[in-house]
């Protein structure tokens, strides 16, 4: 399992609680789409993969944490929603080429390093997304107003950003935050399109497809 697996392993149930609502980004992107494999990449609680249900006939969510896919899987039942929930890497996933029509990968990238891991993820959605297929990436910008005192030279941040259990306890998670420009660029040196991008609430997005 990976660092990121094990650290949101040990905050799953915390976490899940905190992350009811899917990112109005997100249901932009999906208003006026449909397909029959919808993937959500780095799904967590299933707060975006519940919200994908309704526009693909089919969703498979992935996630490298056990314990958010165990939350995922009473998100679902309590909602009435269907998911194919799978244990798996980001940079390695579990799905065949070209199968997925629609994808989100959202607030997940950012956890991954090295860059050569976050490459090898974009070119792993490059891989599955089917021909004419579109996904969704988010990642933290240095544009959050967490780190609008500081100064990057124009490559993101590493950086861990704890989070609080109830009894107090901390937990780091680490990110990689990225540059708006480093961003786009790293989309571009990916198998993937890109089709659009735009900052929103601190975080980069960028629409992407396979040509």
């Amino acid at each position: 399992m990976s660092h990121a697996g094990h650290t949101y392993d040990r905050i799953a149930a915390h976490f899940s609680k905190t992350r009811e609502y899917a990112w109005p980004e997100i249901e932009s992107f999906l208003e006026d789409r449909t397909g029959e494999i919808g993937l959500d990449l780095g799904c967590g609680n299933g707060r975006h993969a519940e919200v994908l249900a309704d526009h693909a006939d089919r969703v498979v969510g992935v996630d490298a944490s056990t314990g958010l896919l165990a939350e995922a899987a009473a998100r679902a039942t309590e909602r009435g929603f269907d998911a194919d929930l799978v244990a798996g890497d980001a940079a390695e996933i579990p799905l065949q080429t070209d199968t997925v029509d629609l994808g989100v990968y959202i607030a997940t990238l950012h956890h991954l390093r090295p860059r050569e891991r976050r490459l090898a993820s974009l070119d792993e959605l490059a891989r599955v997304l089917a021909p004419g297929g579109r996904a969704l990436v988010s990642a933290w910008s240095t544009e959050h107003s967490r780190f609008e005192d500081g100064e990057t030279d124009g490559s993101g941040l590493d950086t861990e950003v704890d989070w609080t259990l109830p009894g107090g306890e901390t937990v780091g998670r680490f990110y990689h935050v990225y540059d708006p420009a480093e961003f786009e660029a790293d989309i571009e040196a990916s198998d993937l399109e890109l089709l659009e991008w735009e900052l929103s609430s601190g975080n980069c997005y960028a629409v992407v497809g396979t040509e």
